[in-house]
């Protein structure tokens, strides 16, 4: 590079970085290629639901096992390769699949014919050990944890510099882009179904290539967080090593921002946009917060940036209205008319009567749980729902709620297990004091969907699943390394 062109892209007296990056190895490629065409391939396979190709992206997703089992045989080369003991990680996993396996052995239902219709009663098993209703189904489910949980795992015992860790995050963003315009697009064009009405949809309230529109705005919160995380670090990088940040990454990963955010109320998704405007306050509440502390270090006003600072959230929450404001008034006439059914029904709701139904079966079996995979077999038992007014009964494939799911399906001990596997690595994460902007962002949009599983479901599909793993891994990973 001349140095014209490389002073008119650092400014005057400025000049690139020394890079102290190491050489990316073979198996850190691996890693990082896997997870990203795992996640991108669930994303626009239906979010990872079609379960005609559920099992490529499973038998691909197999491979994170081999990656885990070459990093431990690979010999350390003193580079900053991460800890072997954050292997100690994987004892939870390993413990719930043993769980898991104990339950498949010890089903605690059995299948009969009366001749007509095929029930489940109750059959002889062991009390005392964990046990599952549908052991079919309890395999596959775990099956699908285990693809995400290696595929993410690897991260941290794998990689070996934060590069690497944004050029995945990186690529995963660009998928949510693309996927949020084409979504858009097909969303104004009044497409029936998904890809434009080529195939299908058994919700009409798909956006993009996800059935459920609350799915697509999980996924959506995770990836939004993760693009502000890589926007405050183009940012900083931006003022200490470029002219301006205008000639930084930091104006496309605005509109980036941008794209992706304003799916959230066009798919018409009313709690991810609640959820949306908690982000964006911490947003504002950063920027505001950074503005006055800059301001003041050079004894100036923190008026004006300020007043910035409202004025671009306030255009861009006037450009998304603009955008859905059909689909937005939709919602709002809905809500309004749910609220006032449940005023003349005297009634609290289905939703909340699905949660105290969903609590009364996990109450049965609260130890164990009624197995991996199990709620909408076992959960009709349960269900006190009035049939339709076609006298149709009402089912729940579902509980809305993935913590009384996991509740009633893993009971306290499966439950625990599956909290351990992420609170080890949230401990390695608190000791480190978590500096990076790109690693707190990334626990931010964890931190919001665990929030948003208390009301809805979207660990209920696979690619939030794996986004979700791959964001908290990335962070562990990145906390840690210099």
């Amino acid at each position: 590079m001349s140095s014209a062109s490389a002073s008119s892209k650092y400014g005057s007296g400025q000049s690139a970085r020394r890079s102290g990056s190491l050489p990316l190895s073979p198996l850190e490629l691996a890693t990082v290629v896997h997870a990203a065409v795992l996640a991108i391939a669930a994303t626009w396979d239906f979010g990872g639901n079609d379960l005609r190709l559920r099992l490529p992206l499973l038998a691909w997703g197999s491979l994170s096992l081999g990656i885990t089992l070459l990093a431990l045989r690979t010999p350390r080369d003193g580079h900053r390769r991460p800890s072997r003991k954050r292997y100690l990680w994987l004892v939870p996993a390993l413990l719930f699949n043993l769980y898991v396996a104990i339950g498949i052995f010890n089903p605690s239902q059995k299948e009969l014919f009366d001749g007509v219709h095929k029930v489940l009663v109750t059959g002889s098993y062991v009390h005392w050990l964990p046990s599952t209703a549908v052991p079919d189904a309890a395999g596959h489910a775990l099956w699908l944890f285990d693809c995400a949980y290696l595929t993410a795992f690897n991260l941290a015992i794998v990689i070996r510099q934060r590069r690497v860790l944004r050029a995945l995050l990186l690529v995963l963003g660009a998928n949510a882009v693309i996927l949020a315009i084409f979504g858009t697009l097909q969303k104004l064009a009044g497409a029936k179904g998904l890809y434009f009405g080529l195939v299908h949809s058994t919700n009409p309230t798909f956006f993009a290539t996800f059935i459920y529109h609350n799915h697509w705005g999980a996924y959506v919160l995770l990836s939004t967080s993760a693009a502000l995380g890589l926007f405050w670090h183009f940012f900083r990088r931006g003022e200490r090593e470029y002219r301006d940040i205008w000639h930084s990454p930091v104006l496309l990963g605005g509109v980036a921002i941008l794209l992706l955010a304003a799916t959230i109320p066009l798919c018409s998704s009313r709690s991810s946009t609640l959820l949306l405007v908690a982000l964006l306050g911490i947003v504002a509440l950063h920027a505001g917060i950074r503005a006055i502390r800059s301001r003041r270090s050079h004894n100036e006003s923190a008026a004006l940036p300020l007043v910035g600072i409202v004025a671009i959230l306030a255009l861009g929450c006037a450009a998304v209205f603009w955008l859905g404001r059909p689909v937005i008034k939709a919602r709002w006439s809905l809500t309004k008319a749910q609220v006032a059914q449940m005023e003349q029904e005297g009634s609290i709701g289905s939703r909340l009567a699905l949660y105290r139904d969903t609590i009364a079966m996990g109450r049965d079996q609260p130890v164990y749980g009624w197995g991996m995979g199990s709620y909408p077999t076992i959960f009709y038992r349960y269900n006190s729902a009035e049939p339709r007014s076609d006298l149709l009964p009402i089912f729940y494939e579902d509980a809305h709620s993935d913590w009384l799911q996991a509740f009633a399906e893993l009971g306290f001990v499966g439950s625990s297990l599956i909290g351990l596997c992420a609170l080890l690595p949230a401990i390695s994460l608190v000791r480190t004091r978590v500096q990076s902007l790109l690693a707190r962002y990334l626990v931010v949009g964890c931190g919001l969907i665990l929030a948003y599983a208390w009301v809805e479901f979207p660990f209920g599909n696979f690619a939030v699943v794996i986004v979700w793993w791959l964001n908290f891994f990335a962070a562990v990973s990145y906390a840690s390394l210099n």
